[in-house]
């Protein structure tokens, strides 16, 4: 009888964990958790008045506009990087979205589930202009500023091993006290994505003492991630993921989507805005729900622009981040 009864408890927990919903939670709550960057220009930081702006932080406007209708029904949790996967995991946030590095390990082995690539990256180096440093191979005996918790150690002791070359780890918990301590010469280099390189600078005392070298030494394509076991939550993060990018290509924007609902006949937009086929029921939403996170914070071109590209600060060049057909690496697949 003991064994039967804990047979069944065990299908009992298997049958709620497979039947949890994280769609009915946020619901319930009327709000979503977001998981995002304390404060990485362009991708999440708060002003001073405690909101929030940034890509990541668009992403998770665009999911709550599609899942509750409101893009402004958003909670957005700070977190570092070393406690960011346990507190998805734990259900602290809803989904994370904190320029984050999709790999295997983090994939297999932390039972989270990446939504797709919403950031092409490459790791790279920052140096003071007085170093005389011009390339990454340049910095052999270099001491190294690094971020717990992050992949970048584990890329720049391949890339060393590999060049024969060594350096001095120096790590740090937060990113307020790394940006310091490379501010104050502490460390010859600091090595993150590019991305975050080119928004550090902005914060050092004399930015124009630091430059960012050309050198890639990674693939880092980020992406927002959810908990494992709950499929019906994992499409609904992706499949916003690509409904922006399928905008940009189809030519839908923010302020073109009423317009577009009533006057394309093109199937693809038709299909994207909700107009044709059953793609929103499919994932337990209703019909509007890419034209309603469109609507809120625009296409993918118009959100990277606007955080980090041309209309930002950052001036970021689209690379590798440009549609696919426009010269860049990014593709999603159709809502067909």
């Amino acid at each position: 009888m003991r064994r039967l009864a804990v047979f069944l408890a065990f299908l009992l927990s298997a049958f709620s964990l497979a039947h949890a919903s994280t769609l009915s939670d946020v619901k319930a709550r009327g709000k979503l958790l977001c998981g995002v960057n304390p404060g990485l220009q362009g991708f999440a930081a708060q002003a001073a008045d405690g909101a929030w702006a940034g890509f990541d932080v668009d992403f998770c406007k665009a999911v709550a506009a599609a899942v509750l209708g409101d893009a402004a029904k958003v909670e957005f949790v700070p977190l570092n990087a070393v406690e960011r996967f346990d507190k998805l995991k734990s259900g602290a946030v809803d989904v994370l979205a904190r320029n984050t590095t999709w790999t295997m390990q983090r994939e297999t082995g932390a039972a989270i589930r990446f939504a797709g690539v919403s950031y092409h990256d490459g790791q790279g180096f920052i140096v003071k202009k007085l170093l005389g440093v011009t390339s990454a191979l340049n910095l052999t005996g270099a001491s190294i500023c690094f971020l717990s918790g992050t992949t970048t150690k584990d890329n720049v002791e391949d890339f060393f091993r590999e060049k024969q070359m060594a350096f001095t780890p120096v790590m740090f918990d937060n990113i307020t006290d790394l940006v310091k301590a490379f501010d104050a010469a502490k460390c010859d280099t600091y090595t993150a994505d590019m991305s975050q390189l080119y928004a550090i600078r902005l914060k050092l005392t004399n930015p124009d003492d630091s430059i960012v070298l050309p050198d890639v030494i990674s693939k880092e394509p980020l992406g927002p991630a959810v908990r494992q076991g709950d499929e019906q939550w994992f499409n609904i993060v992706r499949w916003t993921l690509f409904a922006l990018i399928d905008a940009e290509e189809m030519g839908v924007s923010s302020a073109g989507v009423d317009a577009m609902k009533t006057e394309s006949a093109k199937p693809d937009v038709r299909r994207l805005l909700g107009l044709e086929g059953t793609f929103g029921a499919d994932m337990g939403l209703d019909p509007d729900w890419a034209a309603r996170a469109i609507k809120a914070v625009g296409n993918y071109g118009e959100i990277f622009d606007r955080n980090l590209g041309k209309a930002s600060p950052l001036l970021i060049e689209r690379g590798l981040n440009a549609l696919w057909n426009a010269g860049g690496i990014l593709y999603a697949p159709p809502v067909r």
